[in-house]
């Protein structure tokens, strides 16, 4: 072997062998990922909300809830789709919990107003919780109930409810 040679080969290897371990850790963490929906009106400003949250590492907008499958923006604005508006997050709860999601909904919502949120009317635009997991819909039946005791003389009209198909919005 020249032995200018040996010392790139080195340096090759080493190079290799630092990214194989870079795209196993990201593997590892891919594996302890978890996936959350909500639903609270416009589901940009939704996800905007959301995007700012340490721990947080991607949010779709979609359609979820219903019974139309695929359903379009046009459609489910319109009503009768069943559909609300909704975010899927894909979190790390080593960085952030379900719970502290939780606690960012309810604070960025009006979960007493069953008509929409803000100036967006109609049922696309209503509050929900789509649990992913039993756990889930156990914190989020807990924190609901929280949010009741600490508010006795409000209609907290936000539902929990299993996660169903989630439809991707169209851009």
């Amino acid at each position: 072997m020249i032995p200018m040679m040996k010392p790139r080969l080195v340096g090759l290897l080493l190079t290799v062998m630092a990214f194989a371990q870079s795209a196993l850790a990201a593997d590892a963490d891919t594996a302890d990922l978890e996936t959350a929906i909500f639903a609270g009106g416009c589901f940009w400003c939704v996800e905007s909300d959301f995007d700012k949250l340490d721990g947080v590492l991607e949010t779709v907008s979609g359609y979820t809830g219903g019974h139309v499958p695929n359903a379009s923006y046009k459609q489910v604005t319109a009503g009768g789709t069943g559909h609300r508006e909704a975010v899927k997050i894909t979190f790390n709860p080593a960085r952030i919990s379900y719970d502290d999601l939780l606690r960012h909904f309810w604070r960025t919502v009006d979960p007493t107003d069953a008509g929409g949120q803000l100036c967006d009317r109609g049922e696309s635009y209503s509050t929900a919780i789509y649990a992913t997991t039993s756990a889930q819909k156990q914190q989020a039946e807990a924190s609901r109930s929280a949010l009741i005791a600490d508010h006795p003389d409000k209609d907290i009209v936000t539902p929990i409810v299993d996660a169903s198909p989630f439809y991707v919005a169209e851009d």
